[in-house]
């Protein structure tokens, strides 16, 4: 038994296993999507194989839509060659309950897979066929907070960026000035409107994409790269909706691999990536999922609330996204993950039965959290945060992971901590002085930086832009009770990109040094601070 085409032929083999396909005619949505693609989609992973592409097949079965989606990765072709392709486009989604049992339903929304690299010629030659045609309705985009900079620390543009900046659209290296030259090429064709949607977890991420792809745009069109008027089709005709996106989708789980083997699937084999990513033919990931979009679509859109998607104005999901990734999900996952990492818990959902721990993030969402968040009216703040402490991060059936999480931290901090902090000091009701629990936690970050648990043992610290600049500044860090770490923490904690602010200007700098240093007094002292401040 495969995942594949002709595997699916025999639907009663699928079906007695408990094994949902999809209920339209998949041949018929291939051929129009080729025809008049509506939706392409930059970002392969689980969040879009989970969510996304789910969306999609919802709509194609109640026949609301008849085209699918097609995906493109945004740098390499590993996972459109060991994932998609061979098993032609079809992917199998694994819905984890909290009581632990399991929905298996195929999803076969997924028209084509692309790879966007100028390289790849036949695959880039589709893109700029796609691009020209105006039946496209939305570009939309998971590729993680990072993947929308252009610009470095210090305000210099990223060297693939500076390249394209100056060779212009024809061959760009950089995967933003490609979506660019994308957008020159549909441009040129006629300048149909279309909406660039983002859907990753970032503060305002239709604007910082708007930000981005029209500084190139503006660029290249004063360099006489490109004809005059592009920069004004991209403001004028190009929409950029802003989003808010909630779905735990973790890296793919031992025991439901074992359970697809047991149905009797003979190639749910899992893939590392050259970048340390994992992969499977399936993808498993909770019930729950959100998706709060603002409504300014300018070529049409998929009837997406049919769905699910809550569609309202960008002043909603500005609120919607500040209680997610400010107060209500996003910054307890940042506490677990870098305190997990510390006490050396591999799975989220075991930290929620640590009492120390569950009061943490318990105390930074409802204590000092929610006293800044505005109810943005389609959510509830208190049921949110609820449904995460008592539903969702302790589901035994996710396998998600600490280190998953503590991924780019030091790209997150900023509107994870940063928004609530400011908040508090821009509040004539509240004092700044007054927080505990969100300096505590930038603490422990600091700490985990040193790459020693709590018992003293190495371990790897995950994957951060600023990794190595971060630990330069600890070199001199070790256990011990008289270590003066003002030098070492300083140039952390005064970096208004990490943070938002200089945090110690607003008077936390210095309470922050006290907590990490009470972490390193020896082994077992990150326990030992817990217990002081949470027991």
């Amino acid at each position: 038994m495969k995942l594949n085409v002709e595997s699916l032929q025999d639907a009663f083999t699928w079906e007695s296993k408990g094994i949902a396909l999809p209920e339209f005619d998949r041949s018929k949505m291939l051929q129009e999507t080729a025809k008049n693609p509506s939706w392409l989609h930059f970002g392969p992973g689980n969040i879009f194989r989970a969510f996304i592409a789910s969306l999609q097949q919802n709509l194609l079965n109640q026949g609301a839509v008849n085209t699918g989606i097609i995906v493109a990765a945004t740098n390499t072709r590993e996972i459109i060659e060991r994932i998609y392709q061979p098993h032609d486009n079809l992917n199998l989604l694994v819905t984890l309950y909290p009581d632990q049992s399991i929905r298996k339903t195929v999803i076969g929304s997924i028209a084509e897979s692309l790879t966007c690299r100028t390289e790849e010629k036949a695959d880039w030659k589709r893109l700029q066929e796609i691009l020209r045609n105006p039946s496209l309705q939305i570009i939309s985009f998971t590729i993680t907070e990072k993947g929308y900079k252009v610009k470095t620390k210090d305000g210099t543009y990223l060297p693939d960026i500076a390249a394209d900046l100056v060779a212009g659209p024809k061959a760009p290296q950089s995967f933003l000035a490609r979506v660019v030259s994308l957008l020159y090429e549909r441009y040129i064709a006629g300048a149909c409107p279309v909406t660039l949607l983002s859907l990753d977890n970032c503060s305002q991420n239709g604007l910082v994409l708007k930000n981005a792809v029209q500084e190139i745009a503006q660029v290249w069109e004063q360099t006489g790269l490109v004809k005059a008027g592009f920069l004004e089709y991209l403001r004028q005709q190009v929409a950029y909706p802003c989003s808010m996106i909630d779905k735990i989708t973790p890296r793919p789980s031992e025991a439901i691999q074992k359970e697809l083997l047991e149905d009797g699937f003979t190639d749910m084999e899992f893939i590392s990536s050259q970048r340390g990513g994992c992969y499977a033919p399936f993808v498993n990931a909770e019930k729950t999922e959100y998706l709060v979009v603002e409504d300014t679509f300018l070529n049409g859109r998929p009837p997406l609330e049919k769905a699910g998607v809550i569609f309202t104005n960008r002043q909603t999901v500005d609120c919607v996204e500040k209680m997610k990734v400010c107060t209500c999900l996003n910054p307890l996952h940042t506490a677990l993950a870098v305190f997990g990492c510390l006490l050396g818990y591999t799975l989220i959902a075991d930290e929620m039965k640590n009492p120390l721990l569950y009061k943490l993030v318990e105390n930074i969402g409802y204590q000092e959290g929610m006293k800044v968040v505005a109810d943005p009216g389609v959510l509830n703040p208190q049921d949110f945060i609820r449904e995460c402490l008592t539903e969702r991060f302790p589901n035994p059936a996710i396998p998600d992971t600490p280190q998953r999480i503590a991924c780019d931290t030091s790209q997150k901090l900023g509107i994870r901590f940063g928004e609530t902090i400011k908040a508090y000091q821009k509040s004539p009701d509240l004092d700044v002085s007054t927080l505990t629990y969100i300096p505590l936690t930038i603490a422990g970050w600091c700490r985990y930086l040193l790459g020693l648990d709590d018992s003293g043992n190495p371990f790897t610290v995950s994957p951060d832009p600023l990794l190595a600049e971060l630990q330069g500044h600890l070199t001199d860090v070790h256990f011990g009770s008289n270590i003066d770490v003002h030098a070492a923490l300083k140039p952390i904690l005064s970096d208004s990109t990490i943070f938002g602010l200089n945090l110690y200007k607003i008077g936390l700098g210095d309470r922050i040094e006290v907590y990490f240093k009470e972490m390193i007094t020896g082994p077992e002292a990150v326990q030992k601070t817990l217990q002081k401040y949470l027991g």
